[in-house]
């Protein structure tokens, strides 16, 4: 339910004032005064409801001037504390930047901000869009803020405030290292306002905020606005997870399971009858009022999809988001509900979806609408049904998203994408597995995961509750639903690594020195020390431990380290030789397996007499244990052999006739073969026992061979002073104890060494890499040259005047590369501070080696396609198609590109680095089509490719066209790279929303 009115500060007094002092009534009243008159009030009252305590208590600490982290659950209002920040930058004249992790984040925000603003006071900056950037509040990508740093932007003058939207999102392998590098890199005069996800390391994440930034106020809430139901959909029953005594709200550890959950798990059985005891949402063991087909359903056979949704809709938990992870299970669950007949929508609502569909997909050119399902995509949403995930059109999923807030889509089929920041509260969530594909392999899913997808159920001031449904399937274990839904935490960790990119701009600012002291100031590094704080104090307690050991084994006749140093190698040799002996042993017993024909009588050293048997089969020979053959005993059971089942070897001595055919599962057959046997040995001549006690001995005495290093050994410690010592043995037993601990000390320090100061070695390595290319060098002098100095657009490079390099990075900043030397950045590091992909050196090497120099626009487009792109498990095609042929001139190109990045893998190994990933060839020959001017359909034609996915891989093109166009050394590949984002951001990828 809705609260209204304005919030009442911490110290508002309460009811029963009345019985506070005229002294006590008067400072309150002044405390009521001050805080009306803050800009937390003004900020508050154009807010419908009052804000949550943690909100008031962080957008405290950021008008004192903190810097403030905000952990609390999805769905919290954790924004409202980074629009505050907004507001106080504009009340005071100064800027501010809203960051997020994702564009489709950045557009949302910007769109909020401009409404509550004004457009003329809000800007937007994503690399492919670029709306009113000098505006007092931008909102942007934490790329490009990345870049403006790095370049020393004139935007960042005035700078007050930074919003870190989804901060928790710096754990990301790929693009979490950003983050870490704006907070390292903001200057000192900045607040910074970090918003996260509930992580359970909020205080060590804050902890190490207040050592790099300053004050900074943690504020931790777990309650969220809108309880959460738990339920599973058994056979079109909707049932409570817990037990009747359990809080859903607060189930606390190990909570009990409803036990009808468990009871229907294990039933196969059909339901029949009607159901009793329908109770509305939120009762307990309440049930979807559905009788339809899904009622049917055995309990191993998942619920078709249709059928849940119409569970919801007569439970009235409309609307809803149903995760599925896979985008072809989201595509084939709207088909499933058009062709089951589901409609949601009344004509009136239907009529609004139809013209808002038609109004947002004007700019589609009309050829193409066929190729991007238009007409499917339009009447799907008629009905009030949707898809939501990556491999859609842009526009496409904007339109949802539109259309779902609104309330006008009932339910949308998602992928976990949409989890992250987009604003689509929804009554219900529903999960069809607890499973999914992370790139290799399906895992489970993790608390947090859980956390972040179920926290989008429970619409603020709209629903009294919140609903999360897991659908059961085969192999759903409540107990372990349990433990996701009630673990609420997960912990942050720092997915921080220097980059060759960051490398040279941190040596070109502040010299390799200081550049390893600030990259010691990371999160991982701080996580790491705090690591080798624990280790560090065992590794204390071990010395002195060390030192008592010491003392105690010492000997008044000698060294007794020495002493004890010679007993532990004659006990390692004799170790040796016993593992040497018994090594040959286990030869020898595997050579008496070898060699056997089917009729050969076995004498098998069971018991004290030793046993016999046949061989029915000889195995296959081969392997460490040799042949395991097949054998019958006496007593007529048919065994197979091993080395371990004959100790110290089988001796042949006979053989048999096994008939031809024998079936060793034939009772009779066993029988007759058996009793042959026992009349053979019966006739075996007595000797054969003592000739095998004698073989038993004669390897006993193989295996005691002596051995002259074990003698001098022997001869040197009965030498020794200390042998002689009264209280040797006491010593001994000191001395081994000094031994063991020194080697778990040992290990520990070895432990310790790899943590400290792992952020710095992978950066030395890192220069080493680069001065080996020659992006880095040695000189005994800095360079005396200006400060760089780039202007507001951290992407623009070229100072106008066509020269190269540009004026603005004409200033190779230095640091130290050892004695009497300094590191400095070279005329080729210089470009490369300004090339910021993934694969950042080969994108430098290539264009260093020429190896774009001879292609067109849409050549080269398909050259830094490679580069960009990464496809998903089912995309891989075996042969790329590659325009031109293998021999032609993009051909070419690509296969030198392929031998670059071989090189520098090469090179990476050498020196201990994380290799590059490989160059992928999969959207080549689609990039070249579309830059070559051909139609949607011919790009799209024969390949896996989903439209969405191809515009999203386009704009990432086009933003590193977009860098070489300014930054390539060569003219010609500017003005090549120039042309190509021009034969690129047409049609469907050159819609913007904004």
């Amino acid at each position: 339910m809705a609260r209204t009115g304005r919030p009442r500060p911490a110290s508002h007094p309460e009811a029963g004032s009345a019985a506070l002092s005229p002294a006590e009534r008067y400072a309150a009243a002044r405390r009521r005064t001050a805080a009306e008159r803050t800009e937390l009030a003004r900020f508050a009252e154009g807010f419908e409801f009052g804000l949550d305590p943690f909100q008031v208590e962080a957008c405290e600490a950021v008008e004192r001037g903190s810097g403030v982290l905000v952990a609390a659950p999805t769905g919290a209002g954790k924004t409202v504390v980074g629009e505050f920040a907004v507001h106080l930058a504009l009340a005071s004249g100064r800027k501010a930047f809203y960051t997020t992790p994702i564009k489709a984040l950045s557009n949302q925000k910007y769109a909020d901000l401009a409404r509550r603003h004004g457009a003329d006071n809000v800007g937007l900056l994503t690399g492919d869009t670029s709306v009113n950037g000098d505006a007092p509040v931008v909102v942007m990508t934490t790329e490009v803020l990345r870049n403006m740093l790095y370049a020393g932007s004139r935007a960042l003058d005035g700078l007050g405030y930074v919003v870190m939207d989804e901060v928790h999102y710096l754990a990301d392998r790929f693009r979490g290292p950003v983050w870490e590098e704006v907070i390292i890199h903001l200057p000192d005069d900045v607040q910074l306002v970090s918003l996260s996800a509930t992580v359970s390391n909020a205080e060590e994440f804050g902890d190490w905020l207040t050592m790099v930034r300053g004050d900074t106020q943690v504020v931790v809430s777990e309650r969220r606005p809108v309880p959460l139901w738990q339920h599973v959909l058994i056979r079109g029953d909707l049932l409570d997870l817990y037990a009747g005594q359990v809080d859903p709200t607060d189930p606390g550890p190990n909570p009990p399971i409803n036990p009808e959950i468990t009871h229907l798990l294990r039933r196969e059985d059909r339901i029949d009858g009607p159901h009793r005891g329908r109770r509305g949402p939120g009762d307990r063991g309440f049930r979807g009022r559905g009788h339809g087909p899904s009622n049917a359903l055995g309990g191993n056979r998942p619920t078709p999809r249709f059928a849940v949704v119409d569970v919801l809709e007569q439970a009235e938990l409309l609307p809803a988001i149903f995760f599925i992870f896979s985008r072809a299970g989201c595509e084939g669950a709207v088909s499933q509900c058009l062709a089951a007949g589901l409609r949601l929508t009344s004509p009136a609502h239907e009529a609004e979806i139809r013209r808002v569909v038609e109004e947002r997909c004007a700019s589609i050119p009309p050829e193409d609408l066929e190729v991007l399902g238009y007409w499917a995509f339009t009447e799907a949403l008629a009905r009030g049904i949707a898809a939501h995930h990556a491999g859609m059109l842009p526009v496409f999923k904007e339109t949802v998203e539109h259309l779902f807030a609104r309330g006008l889509v009932r339910v949308v089929f998602a992928t976990e994408t949409l989890a992250l920041g987009i604003n689509m509260p929804a009554r219900s969530v529903v999960l069809e597995k607890l499973v999914k594909w992370d790139g290799s392999n399906h895992v489970d899913m993790t608390p947090g995961e859980y956390t972040q997808l179920t926290g989008r159920a429970g619409r603020r001031g709209i629903d009294v509750d919140g609903h999360a449904v897991v659908v059961a399937h085969p192999g759903l274990d409540p107990v372990a639903l349990a433990g996701l839904a009630s673990k609420r935490l997960y912990p942050l960790k720092s997915s921080f690594r220097p980059t060759y990119n960051m490398a040279v701009n941190l040596v070109a600012q502040v010299g390799r020195d200081r550049a390893r002291e600030v990259l010691e100031t990371s999160f991982a590094q701080f996580q790491a020390d705090r690591g080798v704080v624990g280790l560090a104090r065992q590794a204390q307690a071990h010395t002195e431990a060390l030192d008592g050991y010491a003392k105690a084994m010492s000997c008044h006749l000698g060294d007794f380290s020495g002493y004890a140093a010679i007993r532990r190698a004659i006990t390692a040799r004799e170790r040796t030789i016993a593992k040497e002996s018994s090594a040959a042993r286990r030869a020898d017993v595997v050579r008496s397996l070898e060699g056997l024909r089917v009729g050969d009588v076995i004498e098998v050293p069971w018991g004290r007499r030793g046993a016999h048997a046949v061989v029915l089969d000889p195995g296959t020979a081969g392997g460490f244990d040799g042949p395991r053959p097949t054998v019958l005993t006496t007593d007529r059971q048919v065994r197979r052999l091993a080395v371990a089942d004959v100790g110290t070897g089988v001796t042949t001595v006979g053989h048999l006739r096994v008939p031809k055919g024998f079936n060793g599962r034939v009772a009779a057959a066993r029988r007759d073969l058996a009793a042959t046997l026992r009349d053979f040995v019966t006739d075996l001549p007595s000797t054969d026992g003592a000739r095998r006690d004698g073989g038993r001995r004669a390897r006993g005495r193989s295996g005691a061979r002596e051995d002259a290093t074990l003698d001098e050994l022997r001869r040197t410690l009965r030498a020794h002073p200390c042998h002689q010592c009264p209280d040797r043995e006491e010593h001994a037993r000191w001395a081994e104890r000094w031994e063991r601990l020194r080697a778990e000390h040992d290990a520990l320090v070895r432990r310790i060494e790899g943590r400290t100061g792992s952020i710095a070695k992978v950066f030395d390595r890192t220069c080493d890499v680069l001065l080996r290319l020659g992006y880095l060098s040695t000189a005994a002098e800095p360079a005396a040259e200006p400060a760089p100095d780039v202007d507001a657009d951290p992407t623009a490079s070229s100072d106008g005047d066509g020269s190269w390099p540009p004026r603005s990075v004409r200033a190779p900043a230095t640091g130290r590369a050892g004695a009497g030397t300094r590191t400095v950045v070279t005329p080729e590091g210089r470009w490369l501070r300004r090339l910021y992909a993934e694969n950042d050196l080969l994108l430098a090497e290539c264009l260093r080696r020429g190896a774009w120099d001879e292609l067109d626009a849409p050549g080269l487009a398909a050259a830094v396609s490679s580069l960009v792109y990464s496809a998903r498990r089912d995309d891989r095609e075996a042969e790329p198609g590659i325009p031109g042929g293998p021999a032609g001139t993009l051909g070419r190109a690509l296969d030198e590109t392929v031998r670059i990045w071989s090189e520098l893998e090469d090179l990476e190994r050498e020196h201990r680095l994380e290799t590059l990933a490989p160059p992928d060839l999969g959207l080549v020959q689609s990039i070249h089509r579309w830059a070559a001017g051909r139609s949607l359909d011919a790009v799209l034609r024969g390949s896996e490719l989903a439209a969405g996915d191809f515009v999203r891989w386009c704009k990432q093109v086009i933003d590193l066209l977009d860098q070489l166009a300014q930054a390539a050394p060569d003219p010609h590949v500017r003005q090549t790279a120039g042309r190509a984002v021009g034969a690129l951001r047409r049609g469907v990828v050159s819609y913007s929303s904004l």
